[in-house]
Order: structure tokens, then C-alpha cells, then sequence
């Protein structure tokens, strides 16, 4: 059974697909690591789909069965009265108009909560309320075998449409979340440099055989995840005000003792790192870091600060770095969520490198 989940999982692209394309018939299930960015789907499928959607956040862990629809007492006429249930708003069935609603953290959600939103899964119906037609019901959910409590019923998972969804690779991360939301430079490099922190807990037999990452037979106070990784560029944004200890102490606390200790090493390549007026003003000239960890610091550095006057240069400059930090720009420099993808694609010298280079990189390798 897990050998079969594992082949028909799907990437967070594919998964937001699923959702939006079929959710409106069928309630999705999303089974996945913890931290793998699950719960961000939400917002990317409401962009996705446009104005008509208005998303809706409904946090199954915090509510109890009486927080999904609560009884009204109601007046007819002086005969008598009656009982309306009323749904939570959070829910959004009340809007009459098409929402996307996500039930977060389904699994760890206690059975009458989950038998209280049968109807809503199975009918789209809630309380006194009808879904409108074009409404979304998505669940997402950890995986049971990460033993955090996400344990669900085979009548209940039968319900729904079940999927899981994989971890990121190092680059997919980097290029479909890194680069686009603007993550520190050192975060990035570190991601790239030790790709095995982005791989599952069940290929890996021994927990020391990775220490980076969550393992369910050994207890880590802090482990490396996607989610974890962004902490830490929100950590390396402050790097200023904090001393070296405070700032070490930080990365240790969101990765763990490894991860933060790690990541220091990259922080300290920052300062190295070649300027970007030094490569606008001599892109044959300027420095080419001889590891690849600063190498693709450069890269990432060069997408974040890319402007009309550098990507001239930085074209002449990126034909001296090797092939994979040269395919990590490409597939950034063309993703959708980039801000400065127009700037980059109408640059005479970037059309002719694509073209040359068409086969290191594809636009929807996501």
C-alpha cells in the first residue's frame, strides 16, 4: 500500500491542479510530510481559479462539533417556534456565492468533528446551507505514519479523493518558492548544497543516515522542512541586529543543531559573494567562486537584484558558470510567479541562450 501511495504522489503544482479542476465534484484528501507547505494550497488555488473564488480557512483541530453549526431557537408566530442550525462562517456556505474551503489538519481533528462534516464532504451541505455548485472541499492532512496524530478511518478516507503529495526537490523548492517569495540568499545555497534534507524520512532506515531531517524513531526538537527553511530566512532578514550567538542560537532552534550550524557556514559566504556592479561593470572580469554552494548564491542573488541594466552583463557573465547553476537560473528566470521574468525574457542575449540551452531546462518542470 505504501509502495503505491508513493508512486501516484503528486508535487504541489499537480496537487493544486487536482483540486481545482475536480474538487467541485469531489472532496480531495491531501496526505503529506509536515511542513511541506499543505497548508499554503489554499491561497495558491484561489489565485489560481480568480475573483469568483473566495477561499475559506477552517481549522478542524481547534473546533469541537458544536463549532460547525449551532442551533438558533426561532420564532414562526405566536404557534411555536423551531430550531435553525446555523453554520460557523469560517465554513463560508453561507455566502451563497462559490468558495474554496480547506479543512486543515483533518486527521488529527477528533471523530465527531469529522462525522459532523460528512455532509459537507459527501453533500455539500452544511447546517441549513447548500454549497453553491462551483464551491471546492478540499482536506489536507500528515501523513499516519509520521505518528503526530493524523489517523483516519478507512469508511472516512473513503470519502474523499486521496492523494498525497510529495516532498519538493532542492531545485523545485528553490525555483517555485525560493526565489519567487524573495528567500535569503545563504537559505537558498544551503537548500541546494545539501539536497538530502528535502528527501522522506522513509528512505532512510537509520535517522543518523540524515540528520537533518524529522525521522518518527528519533525524537529532534527541530528538523529541516520547507516550512522550517522559510523561518530561517526570516531570520537571516534581522541578521543586523542580532550578534552571532543570538542568530545561531535562532537557526538552531527553527532546523536544528546541524541544519543551524550548517547554515552559518553559508551566512558567513554572503560577504564573499561577487557584487552585482561588479559584474555589470565587467562580466568577463568579475569573480567566479571556485565552490558551488557560492556559485548558486550568486545566481540567486543576480535573480533577486536583476534589473534592465544588469541582465546584459549577467548573460555574458552566467556562459562562465557551469550547468547546473546555469539551468537553476533559466527555470527560475522563466517561472510564472517571477517578478522580474518580463525584464529577463525580452533580453536579446537571454532569447539566444534559451534557445542554445532549450534542453537544460523546461518551463513547467514543476
Amino acid at each position: 500500500m505504501t509502495i503505491a501511495l508513493n508512486t501516484m504522489a503528486l508535487n504541489f503544482n499537480q496537487t493544486t491542479d487536482l483540486v481545482s479542476y475536480v474538487g467541485h465534484k469531489r472532496s480531495v484528501l491531501i496526505e503529506g510530510h509536515m511542513g511541506v507547505g499543505k497548508s499554503s494550497l489554499l491561497p495558491y488555488i484561489v489565485k489560481k481559479l480568480g475573483s469568483e473564488y473566495t477561499g475559506f480557512y477552517f481549522d478542524c483541530t481547534t473546533k469541537d462539533v458544536g463549532d460547525i453549526t449551532i442551533p438558533v431557537i426561532q420564532e414562526i408566530d405566536e404557534s411555536g417556534k423551531f430550531v435553525r442550525f446555523v453554520t460557523n462562517e469560517e465554513l463560508g456556505a453561507h455566502t451563497g456565492k462559490p468558495v474554496i474551503i480547506m479543512l486543515d489538519e483533518f486527521g488529527k481533528s477528533n471523530r465527531s468533528v469529522q462525522n459532523a462534516l460528512t455532509r459537507l464532504i459527501l453533500e455539500r451541505k452544511v447546517g441549513m446551507y447548500e454549497l453553491h455548485p462551483k464551491s471546492i472541499v478540499f482536506a489536507v492532512t500528515n501523513l499516519g505514519a509520521e505518528n503526530v496524530g493524523d489517523l483516519m478511518e478507512a469508511h472516512k478516507r473513503n470519502r474523499f479523493i486521496s492523494v498525497r503529495m510529495t516532498k519538493p526537490t532542492a531545485e523545485d523548492w528553490i525555483v517555485d518558492f525560493g526565489v519567487p517569495n524573495g528567500l535569503h540568499t545563504a537559505v537558498l545555497g544551503f537548500a541546494n548544497e545539501y539536497k538530502s534534507m528535502f528527501d522522506s524520512f522513509e528512505d532512510v532506515q537509520d535517522p543518523d543516515d540524515n540528520p537533518y531531517i524529522f525521522h518518527p524513531r528519533e525524537e529532534r526538537a527541530a528538523f529541516v522542512t520547507p516550512r522550517s527553511l522559510h523561518a530561517c530566512s526570516d531570520i537571516l532578514q534581522q541578521e543586523d541586529k542580532l550578534d552571532h550567538h543570538t542568530l545561531k542560537a535562532a537557526l538552531v532552534g527553527a532546523i536544528g543543531l546541524r541544519g543551524g550550524t550548517d547554515l552559518m557556514a553559508f551566512v558567513s559566504m554572503v560577504g564573499q559573494l561577487p557584487s552585482l556592479d561588479s559584474i555589470k561593470q565587467d562580466p568577463m572580469g568579475a569573480l567566479v567562486p571556485t565552490s558551488a554552494g557560492p556559485v548558486i548564491m550568486t545566481v540567486t542573488k543576480a535573480l533577486q537584484g536583476m534589473d534592465r541594466e544588469l541582465i546584459t552583463p549577467w548573460m555574458r557573465y552566467l556562459e562562465r558558470l557551469a550547468i547546473e547553476p546555469q539551468t537553476l537560473f533559466g527555470r527560475s528566470a522563466m517561472h510564472n510567479d517571477y517578478k522580474q521574468r518580463k525584464i529577463v525574457t525580452q533580453n536579446e542575449l537571454f532569447g539566444e541562450w534559451s534557445r542554445n540551452n532549450a534542453h537544460l531546462f523546461t518551463v513547467d518542470k514543476i
